[in-house]
This record gives structure tokens, C-alpha cells and sequence, in this order.
């Protein structure tokens, strides 16, 4: 294994710099440095070792800018609300959603105000940033020329997706600027996605020990995998998202954690009647009247004539933010704003050796967007069910924005894990989520929805990949961690399960004289005698994918739902036309396309990276790989790792040479 250290870089360098021009900070870098190793396994996987935590912290982010900078500095110019600085005017709207929610004028006192050990690591993030920009001068920031302590605030919890990222940026054009280009745009066709977690108790496992599957869905090169170990008891491995100095998901010596995104409600809308006065906009809550918030918002952004700027007047109520109009009321949104302790839970969870550590860093409750599946030494399976679900009113619907004029709406704290959907070693022996609701996370042991206000489950119940996951654990009774891999990969499509017997009989139903009998009679006996499990060479994937993708569009799905109300609703409200039209232009499609109705799945499904690019080029006349998963609408797993000591996994992902700009990335990229 290459080893290196991170002395000898800035050594180099200073032969090579006038004095006056290094950064007075150099000499406390190097010392840091000198306490550092990186080693890079045959992967190209850093193992960082630090004397202390924080040196690991300078150490892993160090090496993260090595190997890939420019994805560092994107996720901090969209958490800062500076992407536009960067990507042009297009990006204004981004940046105005970034500002109102977090004024990265504020986050220096919170910096301030960080316990002392909390202060250390964000130093230590910031060091590693700014030496890896003055080792390597060669590679300039497009905007960000020096990292902030503070600055690791603004991008605190590692989730794809932010909060912030739900409030739609054509709402704001429009209330904000006045225009509506981004409405008038099309949607942007959105892949169904998602993540799958499994936990495995001692007496269900072939080893007598607990075994945690970490299964996450996410964009393309997302999140790096890494080491960092410490001489303070820091060891944790796992992914990290670009930028950040904790591991968000893996494991240490002893303990293993994964997230999924959870359906629960974490974030709300309320719509707030309001007046103009003498002195501004007022509102009225209950008996009280209330001052609307303002504060300016300058976002800079760059032309191609260099920089220009543009003024917005933030406004907000007590709830938060507004963010759009409706009818005659202003749309303010509120949702989780505690960086500080949010970072701190993210780092904190990384050293948590067993189950109750693990319990006692979720007490801080900042972990807004996900669900989590644990797993420890000592045998312990858990499943905790989000961990910031805002107490509410139970009368008023949350799926709607409510009254914000009304105090009865407003938000009466968070539950506690004690009154959450979480479950803890269940008899059954395993733990799933894949997304879905908790109601199913331990088969007959998991919570009973009656219990819980409907604010705990907002998605759409269960999912294929949520009853795909029970069969397989259900009928293994001992698993290694070649059974779980092989789980995880499972071929069934179980979506497909009571669709496919519903086509099959509305083409029997046809007349014979009909033409569509004999039109479609192939591809119905193709699917038909189909085992419903996917595999690149598999000519009936391709049609059953092409097929159901139009059926779900004539079920009115949105672009990202995979949730089973609405294969439901597919197999028992669609009438009998609509299953047949749909099959008849998926065979239409792919003769046109491919020249034949009959085309292998991995010829349609295929995985490919030209380049490093933020964005990226797709070129079918380019060289690419099959892939026999399918999206995770009808059930996959598109990567897996287990968590076990000293593993490392190679990641994978599917792009259609039809659908998608991303390829994979190679491990000695850098």
C-alpha cells in the first residue's frame, strides 16, 4: 500500500515559494501534517491516521480534496448560498433558498459557541482545506480560495438532498423576483431512488454475531469511502459526503450504523394571512399581531463580463421563512435549523461503541431526514424511525399547509425516542427499511401504526422493496455475509407479482377478431412465462421495465413514487385499455429504438464514465458495461456493503444509455 505523509508536500513547496507570499498559518499546517498518514489501498480508499481526532479531521478532508476538490467546494458554495458565483445567474434562485434558511452571517458566533472539542475539529477541517489549496496551486478554487472554521456548519447533516432542497425554487422566482421561468420549464425526469437497510441478529447469523447491511441509493459519486483513525479512539469506516469530516454511514470496531431517507414529517408549511402597514407587513397570531421578519439578501453572481449582484428582501414569519404565495396567503416554511448540534451528532455517532452510546447521541435529535438501522458488537439490532418529528396538533392535516394565523399549529417540540416507531432486538432476528414506512421493519414485531399520529408516516406506506426485503430475510435462517450479499441482490421483482397476471387476462379477454390479440401475443406470453427476476441478458426485463414505466405514467404516478398504494391502484382501477395501449407503444418503442421488441436488458441498461466532471458527457458510440439491476421501482439494490471489520466495497450504480449523463467512476481516479 502507497503510504504518505503530509509534511513532505509542503516541504517541496516552500523551495519553490518567495516567503512573502506563504500563508502565516504554514508552519502550524506542517506541524499538523507531520502527525498525519494517508495510506491508499489498492483501491485508491485513504486510511487516514491522526494523533488525534482532530488531526484525523485535517488528514481525511485533505485527502478528500485530493481526490476530488471540486465536488468539496460545489457542496459548500450550495450549502453558503454561493453557487451562482460559480455557475452564473441560473443559480440565483439555489442561492436565495440557501440564504433565507441559513444566514451564513450567524454562523461565526455559532462557531463561537461550539464546545471547545466541536471548535478543534472545525479548525482542523478548515486547516486541511486551505493546505490542500496551497499544496496544490495547480488546481484553483473556482470561488472558495479559503476555508472557514465556521464554514462546516453550513453542510452539517450528510443526506442526499437537503431540507431546504423541497422548497420548490419556481415558488420563489416567482414571489421573490416576479418571474416564472423555472415554472414554465418541464419537470426534469427524476429516477426512483432510495436506500435499503438490513440488521441481523446473533441467533439469525451463521457467526453468532450481528450483521448490519448498508445498501445506500444515491446520485452518482456522491460520497467518498474512507478510514479515519485517531489516537483519542476515533475508528470509523464508511462513506462520506463530499466536504464533511465525519463518516455518515459505516462502522467502527464495534458498532455499525446505516440511514434511510425517512417518511416521516420533518418539515411543514403554513399559510399566514397578512396586512401592510405604515410599518411594514404585519400578521395576526391568535389575538396578538406579529411584525413580518425582513432582513436584504445580496446574492453575487458571476457574467460573462465578470461580477454583478442582485438584492432581495428575506421575509418570515415565527415559523420560518416565506417561500411562495397562495391565494391570499403567504406560504412560510419551518423546518430543523440547528447546525451546531447537528454536527455534533454527526461526529459524535462515529465514536459510539455499543447501543446505549449510540441511544444517547440520538437524544440530541438533529438528524432530520433519516431513519437508522444499527447494529453492534454485542449483538444488538435497532431500528430507530427519524429522529426529529416536530410534535403537532393531531386535528390539523400536515400534508397540507395549515393555518400559521391559527397558535394551535404551531410546533409543541419534538418526540422523544420513546414515543417514536423505533424497534429494538425483535425476537424475529432481523430489521429492515427500505424507505417505507416502519410498520413492517421487524415483520409481526414492528410498531402498530394506530399508535402513532399519521405525521410519523407521510410517503407512501409500504414499497416493492420494502416486501421484497421480508422475503428474503424471512425464509434464510442463517445468515453469513455471503447470504446477505446475495439477499441484497436478489433478482425478484416483486412489483411485478400481481401486475403482470392482470395483463395477461385483459389480453385474454380481447375478441379474437381483435387485431391486439395477435399484435401482442408474443410479448404476452413472453412476460407471462417470464420467472420475474432481473439479469442483463433478460429480454422480458426489457419489456416489463418499458411496459410498467408507461403504465405507472397512466396511473398519474409522480416521477419518483414507487410506493405499492399506487401498484395498487395500477392492478385494480386501470381499465383494461390502458394496460394494453401501454404495452403496445412499449413494443412500438423499443422496435424504434433498438430495431427489435426482444433487446437484453443490458443492452439498454448500461454504466459508463468518460470523465470527472461535475458534469458529465454520455456517448453511446463510447465504451460501457451492462448492468442487470432494474430501478428500484420494481426492486434492486444498487450497491452493498456489510459491515464487517477491515472490508471495503467497490461502489456501483445503473445509468441507462437512454436516461441518464453519469458512468461510474475508477477507484485510481483521482
Amino acid at each position: 500500500m502507497p503510504r504518505s505523509t503530509l509534511l513532505a508536500i509542503g516541504f517541496l513547496l516552500l523551495g519553490c515559494q518567495s516567503t512573502a507570499l506563504l500563508p502565516p498559518e504554514l508552519a502550524a499546517w506542517q506541524a499538523r501534517a507531520a502527525r498525519v498518514t494517508i495510506t491508499r489501498d489498492d483501491w485508491g480508499i485513504p486510511h487516514v491516521k491522526g494523533t488525534t481526532d482532530a488531526d484525523a479531521v485535517f488528514g481525511m478532508i485533505y485527502a478528500q480534496a485530493e481526490d476530488d476538490f471540486h465536488r468539496i467546494e460545489w457542496n459548500y458554495l450550495t450549502a453558503l448560498g454561493r453557487l451562482a458565483e460559480a455557475e452564473g445567474e441560473a443559480a440565483i434562485w439555489s442561492d436565495l433558498r440557501a440564504r433565507l434558511f441559513l444566514d451564513p452571517t450567524t454562523l461565526p458566533a455559532a462557531y463561537a459557541a461550539s464546545p471547545a472539542w466541536l471548535r478543534g475539529l472545525m479548525d482542523a477541517w478548515a486547516d486541511g482545506l486551505n493546505y490542500y489549496l496551497h499544496t496544490h496551486p495547480d488546481q484553483p478554487a473556482r470561488v472558495l480560495t479559503r476555508f472557514e472554521p465556521w464554514m462546516a456548519l453550513a453542510f452539517s447533516e450528510g443526506s442526499i438532498g437537503g431540507d431546504v432542497e423541497s422548497v420548490s425554487l419556481a415558488g420563489l422566482e416567482q414571489f421573490y423576483g416576479g418571474t416564472t421561468k423555472l415554472a414554465a420549464l418541464p419537470p426534469a425526469p427524476r429516477a426512483p431512488s432510495g436506500s435499503n437497510g438490513f440488521a441481523i441478529a446473533p441467533h439469525r447469523s451463521a457467526s453468532g454475531k450481528a450483521l448490519l447491511l448498508i445498501n445506500p441509493h444515491t446520485s452518482f459519486f456522491f460520497r467518498e469511502e474512507l478510514q479515519m483513525t485517531s489516537d483519542e479512539g476515533l475508528d470509523a469506516y464508511g462513506a462520506v459526503t463530499w466536504g464533511q469530516f465525519f463518516v455518515y454511514q459505516g462502522f467502527n470496531a464495534t458498532a455499525g450504523w446505516m440511514h434511510t431517507s425517512s417518511t416521516n414529517d420533518s418539515i411543514d408549511e403554513f399559510a399566514v394571512a397578512v396586512a401592510k402597514g405604515a410599518s411594514g407587513w404585519t400578521y395576526a397570531h391568535g389575538a396578538a399581531t406579529r411584525p413580518v421578519q425582513t432582513r436584504p439578501i445580496r446574492i453575487a453572481y458571476r457574467t460573462p463580463a465578470g461580477r454583478a449582484e442582485r438584492t432581495f428582501l428575506g421575509l418570515a414569519t415565527h415559523h420560518g421563512p416565506v417561500v411562495r404565495a397562495a391565494a391570499d396567503r403567504w406560504i412560510a416554511v419551518r423546518l430543523m435549523q440547528e447546525p451546531v448540534k447537528a454536527l455534533m451528532q454527526s461526529f459524535l455517532r462515529t465514536k459510539a461503541r455499543n447501543l446505549a452510546a449510540f441511544r444517547q447521541t440520538m437524544e440530541l435529535h438533529t438528524n432530520s431526514s433519516n431513519n437508522t438501522v444499527f447494529a453492534d458488537a454485542k449483538g444488538n439490532i435497532a431500528y430507530w424511525h427519524a429522529n426529529f418529528v416536530p410534535r403537532r396538533d393531531a386535528r390539523f392535516d400536515w400534508s397540507q399547509p395549515v393555518d400559521g394565523n391559527d397558535p394551535a399549529t404551531d410546533w409543541q417540540g419534538v418526540h422523544s425516542i420513546d414515543e417514536s416507531p423505533n424497534v429494538f432486538n425483535p425476537v424475529c432476528g432481523w430489521i429492515q427499511n427500505t424507505n417505507n414506512w416502519p410498520f413492517s421493519a421487524a415483520g409481526d414485531e414492528s410498531p402498530a401504526p394506530g399508535r402513532y399520529p399519521r405525521y410519523f408516516d407521510v410517503g407512501e406506506g409500504e414499497n416493492s422493496r420494502g416486501l421484497h426485503a421480508i422475503e428474503v430475510l424471512s425464509r434464510e435462517k442463517r445468515f453469513d455475509l455471503d447470504k446477505l450479499v446475495a439477499a441484497a441482490y436478489d433478482p425478484h421483482l416483486i412489483a411485478f407479482d400481481p401486475l403482470l397476471p392482470v395483463l395477461a387476462r385483459h389480453w385474454a379477454d380481447l375478441p379474437d377478431g381483435d387485431a391486439r390479440k395477435a399484435a401482442l401475443a408474443a410479448p404476452v406470453a413472453l412476460l407471462r412465462e417470464w420467472d420475474r427476476r432481473w439479469s442483463a441478458t433478460s429480454t422480458a426485463t426489457t419489456l416489463a421495465v418499458f411496459w410498467g414505466e408507461l403504465l405507472w405514467q397512466r396511473a398519474a404516478a409522480a416521477p419518483h413514487a414507487e410506493g405499492t398504494r399506487l401498484v395498487e391502484q395500477m392492478a385494480t382501477l386501470l381499465p383494461a385499455e390502458q394496460w394494453l395501449a401501454a404495452l403496445a407503444s412499449a413494443v412500438a418503442a423499443l422496435t424504434r429504438d433498438f430495431g427489435s421488441w426482444q433487446v437484453p436488458w443490458g443492452d439498454v441498461n448500461r454504466f459508463q464514465r468518460l470523465d470527472g466532471e461535475l458534469v458529465q458527457p454520455f456517448s453511446d458510440e463510447a465504451p460501457s458495461v451492462p448492468v442487470g439491476f432494474t430501478s428500484a421501482r420494481w426492486r434492486r439494490s444498487r450497491r452493498a456493503g456489510i459491515r464487517a471489520p477491515g472490508a471495503s466495497t467497490a461502489p456501483a450504480a445503473t445509468a441507462s444509455s437512454r436516461w441518464s449523463s453519469s458512468a461510474p467512476r475508477s477507484r485510481r481516479e483521482r
